[in-house]
């Protein structure tokens, strides 16, 4: 699914501060990876190559085969819209949508008639217990109800690739372990690939294979057993 080649990335005005040094990197379809590693490693990087956010000083990005320098500005933007979904700490919702309209965006993106699209979303927050929230804004909606929105709005479309950055950063423990468990479902009746930075060991937990990070390199790169949903 993700395939990293010598993949080098720096930013500031000379190109002098390194976010990713040389990183070889496979990921298979399927797999949920936990990226942890200090702040200023290069996790938020990693994500932002593995969806054509950002592109690579040297090296090569493959997202399902598809080669990502090789892509147009506007085919980026539909690869996105159609084979991967994004979960962020801060949430990123539209704050004058209502969690139904929220959910329902990208479909409508996509050309999607807006009675299907809202069917759709109100079917998935419906699993996640927020039928009854459907109409409120973002800022009538707690943290934790504003993650779940997030997350089925990234997983509607039913994308292959599933990127999450801090999704339980904002969250406390119980309210982050509930967002966990509702990410694992979903993603697990999609078959999506994960991938999730995160500073926390419970959230890494739900992944069965642990990425550290360390000044732009992979230190440490272990399978994990016992991980929830594993054979």
């Amino acid at each position: 699914m993700i395939r990293l080649h010598a993949v080098s990335k720096s930013y500031g005005t000379g190109r002098d501060v390194p976010a990713l040094r040389h990183v070889d990197l496979h990921i298979r379809a399927g797999e949920r990876v936990a990226v942890m590693g200090p702040s200023g490693s290069g996790k938020s990087t990693l994500l932002n190559l593995c969806c054509g956010l950002d592109e690579p000083d040297s090296g090569s990005v493959e997202i399902g085969g598809v080669e990502l320098a090789g892509l147009a500005d506007d085919a980026r933007t539909q690869l996105r819209r159609e084979r991967i979904g994004m979960v962020f700490q801060t949430f990123n919702l539209m704050p004058t949508l209502s969690a139904l309209e929220n959910v329902a965006l990208p479909l409508r993106l996509a050309g999607a008639p807006r009675a299907a699209a809202e069917r759709r979303a109100l079917g998935l927050l419906e699993r996640v217990q927020l039928a009854q929230r459907a109409s409120h804004r973002p800022d009538q909606l707690s943290g934790g109800e504003r993650q779940r929105v997030a997350l089925v709005r990234a997983l509607i479309h039913g994308p292959e690739l599933l990127l999450a950055d801090e999704p339980t950063g904002n969250l406390d423990s119980a309210t982050g372990g509930e967002v966990l468990r509702e990410l694992e479902r979903l993603r697990e009746q999609c078959g999506a690939t994960l991938v999730l930075v995160t500073h926390n060991p419970d959230a890494a937990a739900y992944c069965d294979r642990l990425l550290i990070l360390q000044d732009g390199r992979v230190l440490r790169d272990e399978a994990r057993a016992g991980a929830p949903g594993s054979a």
